[in-house]
């Protein structure tokens, strides 16, 4: 059984990877309820003729910030 003294920690990171793509799946799942995501103003959308470019940047700012904030109040 030498060979096995990693396999508890891969199994922790197996589960919190598990984890968080567990919520990343339900934030999509709900990200189109919300509204304004992706429609607030500084959001970049160019189009010609049939071509579509979005680059959401003040979204991912907003979300960004919000991200940092909760991660600074947990970390408190």
């Amino acid at each position: 059984m030498d060979g096995f003294e990693g396999l508890p920690h891969v199994g922790r990171m197996l589960m919190g990877l598990g984890a968080v793509l567990l919520v990343l799946g339900a934030f999509l799942m709900l990200a189109g309820r919300v509204p304004h995501v992706g429609k607030l103003p500084g959001d970049i959308v160019w189009r010609h003729g049939s071509f579509t470019f979005y680059f959401p940047i003040v979204t991912c700012l907003v979300l960004s910030g919000l991200i940092s904030l909760v991660l600074w109040l947990l970390r408190k």
